[in-house]
């Protein structure tokens, strides 16, 4: 069976995806290794930061792409060192709301600052239209993706 062009084109953009994840990872666990933070306790501290109001741990796995468990296993090693802290949800007893605590609020404030350099160092000499062209382009794939697991858990 012939594979068509866009097939193998997206295949090495998913290949790429993966080299692209691994480097911003580690590019985020240096940013953040004097404040004591790693890439994924960097992203739920963003994903609480972040939400409108509390947020529950499968709301941090959801808005960062996370699953549950390594969601909790990051709220748990933050709230031990006094990043954020529980607060009591009214509609789930078992699934409390997390919020900031100072130190986290401080701390979030410092990575992002260090992040706002990063970004704006690797952004030099990238053509603006190019990188809405490939925002959108991710933005489509994600949304095929979210469609076809929506999908694919209906069959399970």
């Amino acid at each position: 069976m012939k594979r068509k062009i866009e097939a193998d084109l997206l295949t090495d953009i998913m290949l790429m995806v993966f080299r692209i994840n691994g480097r911003l990872l580690d590019g985020g666990d240096r940013l953040g290794a004097s404040l004591n933070l790693t890439s994924a306790r960097w992203q739920v501290l963003g994903a609480i930061s972040l939400s409108p109001g509390h947020i529950t741990v499968p709301g941090i796995a959801e808005m960062m792409g996370m699953t549950r468990q390594g969601a909790q296993k990051q709220v748990n090693k933050l709230e031990e060192d006094g990043f954020i802290e529980k607060r009591p949800n009214p509609r789930h007893q078992r699934s409390p709301f997390y919020v900031l605590t100072e130190q986290g609020a401080e701390s979030y404030a410092r990575i992002t600052a260090l992040h706002t350099g990063w970004a704006n160092a690797l952004a030099d000499g990238l053509d603006a239209s190019e990188l809405k062209a490939a925002l959108h382009l991710l933005n489509r794939f994600d949304q095929r993706l979210a469609l076809d697991t929506a999908k694919g858990e209906e069959q399970t």
